[in-house]
């Protein structure tokens, strides 16, 4: 389980909502450019995006909002980000990968609970490397929606975890302020207007979108 919510998993949510054939993800930009020049022009999506800005040359950024069904209906999408596609490559080999946001946080969780596997592995992409308040947010979202609504005892295996869930309790209320409060989200403002990512990401359970992982690196809707 993979959670980027500004705004990797967000944007594949929605991308695959309205249409996407699937989306390839890539750590690296190079690798990116040679797998989507083996697909027709017309069926590919190349997203590129670093420090929050869209690469130059790419078709789309990593904007929820730019994965209109116009734009992607029937394609594949190659999406490289600063975060959450390297966190989808780092854990590529589990058995059972799926990407979550808020929008779709009931649908993955209800996935989750429809396995009954032992352990859950929740990874939050984090900015570089570093703690993200976001990813930590939707964790405890996650697992709170998993605590209330399994039939099995759900028991939380670290002080990540409980921390997450501490933080969800504190803002579930307002996780719009929240994603805005976040260090990343601040770094977003200071580079335009994005008022309406901010909204679309900070949506719960609007979803029905579980992005699922059919072949390395390959997520198509489930």
């Amino acid at each position: 389980m993979v959670i980027d919510v500004l705004r990797a998993t967000t944007t594949i949510s929605w991308a695959l909502k309205n249409g996407a054939d699937s989306i390839q993800v890539f750590a690296d930009l190079d690798l990116l450019k040679e797998s989507a020049t083996k697909w027709h022009a017309d069926e590919r999506l190349m997203l590129g995006e670093r420090g929050g800005k869209k690469i130059n040359g790419f078709d789309l950024g990593n904007s929820p909002l730019s994965v209109t069904k116009t734009v992607v209906k029937g394609k594949r999408l190659f999406m490289s980000t600063t975060n959450g596609t390297k966190s989808l490559q780092k854990v590529q080999h589990a058995k059972y990968l799926f990407a979550m946001g808020l929008p779709n946080r009931k649908a993955v969780a209800e996935k989750i609970i429809s396995l009954q596997k032992d352990n859950v592995l929740i990874l939050g992409s984090g900015w570089e490397g570093s703690y993200s308040l976001e990813d930590s947010l939707a964790a405890g979202a996650l697992a709170s929606y998993l605590e209330t609504n399994c039939d099995f005892k759900v028991n939380i295996m670290n002080d990540e975890l409980q921390a997450a869930l501490a933080l969800w309790s504190l803002w579930k209320n307002d996780i719009l302020k929240c994603l805005k409060t976040a260090t990343h989200g601040k770094r977003l403002t200071s580079l335009g207007d994005y008022e309406e990512d901010f909204k679309c990401c900070s949506e719960l359970d609007c979803l029905d979108i579980v992005p699922t992982q059919v072949e390395r690196g390959v997520i198509r809707a489930s």
